[in-house]
């Protein structure tokens, strides 16, 4: 697993083995990080990356420009190898990783944190993966120029909108799929790039 462009383009990353993490492939990666881009004209801003796993889709917004990013990873052993990545792509100055449970991390946020792009990517398996969707939807993290982008087994249908939150676009890539929500008024304002 590599990193695809930017400022850390090529650098090898470390996955956690034996977990329950599956690092994302990184054609899904690309095709993320190309909707993203067509959405937003670039990466930006503050990332927070949930389910963390090996970090790599932090670590791909912090190489294409974004200002910093946040890694909520559950797993001690995943925590060190983030730690481990950051370090390797010379972008640890920029992050921080938390070694937390999802849920616990939401309830304990403070008032006025707010982040640009979530990476949202749980264990296929977690049966509260929607739930804690939708209390993610319902945090401060939020605010009109969020977008939150979901990776997901194509069997769980996710709903139209969470709270605040709506589907702006959905891609099928194999058995996985991305689905990328936001807010309306800041949907209808720009809208996706030709």
């Amino acid at each position: 697993m590599r990193v695809i462009t930017g400022s850390a383009k090529g650098h090898h990353l470390k996955a956690p083995k034996g977990l329950r993490t599956r690092p994302m492939l990184e054609k899904v990666r690309a095709s993320l990080f190309a909707v993203l881009e067509g959405y937003l004209g670039g990466i930006s801003g503050r990332v927070l990356d949930l389910y963390a796993g090996s970090g790599s889709l932090g670590i791909e917004a912090l190489s294409r420009g974004a200002e910093w990013a946040d890694f909520v990873e559950i797993n001690a052993g995943a925590c060190r190898l983030i730690r481990e990545n950051l370090e390797h792509t010379r972008l640890s100055e920029r992050a921080h990783v938390y070694q937390a449970d999802v849920r616990a991390f939401l309830r304990r946020v403070q008032e006025g944190t707010r982040y640009d792009i979530i990476f949202f990517d749980p264990p296929y398996a977690d049966p509260l993966a929607e739930k804690v969707l939708a209390e993610l939807a319902g945090s401060p993290l939020v605010h009109e120029g969020t977008m939150v982008a979901v990776h997901h087994a194509v069997r769980l249908a996710l709903a139209e909108s969470y709270g605040p939150l709506h589907r702006l676009e959905q891609r099928r890539l194999g058995d996985s799929a991305l689905s990328i929500y936001g807010m309306p008024a800041w949907w209808k304002e720009a809208g996706p790039s030709p």
